[in-house]
């Protein structure tokens, strides 16, 4: 993939995090490892290879962090003018077609994914099934319970 949709409130936490790994974490565990070392044997110890398990997932995030913000695509949708199109970024009001229920969701990388917090992944069947579409627009999403109508209802560029 060559570039990675996100947010500017995404690109932002990735480098918040980036920045807790390599200047809070990073420094908690090289002490974890020198106090572990202190303990004697290297073999039998472990809080030495516990602290050196954690560094080893820490630098791994670490890269992967540092890779996704190079090849970062930020998209601010409130720069973009309103076209009444649901594209990344958008807030979209639709409802469930045979429950007449209501859903509000925010377009938006995968990092920023949660589905807790509303937000959905630029990947995932329901934005793939809501791209390009207008207000009223009625869609066809699969789902493992089967094919589910939803109806646009609003759309909105807001963060």
């Amino acid at each position: 993939m060559s570039n990675i949709p996100m947010t500017l409130k995404g690109f932002l936490q990735l480098k918040k995090e980036l920045s807790d790994l390599k200047f809070v974490k990073r420094k908690k565990i090289i002490l974890a490892i020198s106090e572990a070392r202190k303990l004697g044997d290297l073999k039998e110890n472990a809080e030495y290879h516990a602290a050196r398990e954690e560094q080893f997932f820490c630098e791994g995030r670490i890269s992967e962090i540092t890779r996704k913000l190079s090849k970062a695509s930020v998209i601010d949708i409130t720069k973009i003018p309103y076209t009444g199109i649901v594209i990344f970024g958008v807030t979209i009001t639709i409802m469930k077609l045979c429950t007449k229920k209501k859903y509000s969701y925010q377009i938006v990388g995968d990092d920023e994914a949660n589905f807790k917090k509303n937000t959905i992944s630029i990947y995932s069947p329901m934005a793939r099934g809501l791209i390009r579409k207008k207000i009223n627009d009625v869609v066809v999403i699969n789902t493992p319970l089967g094919e589910i109508q939803y109806k646009i209802l609003k759309i909105k560029h807001i963060l």
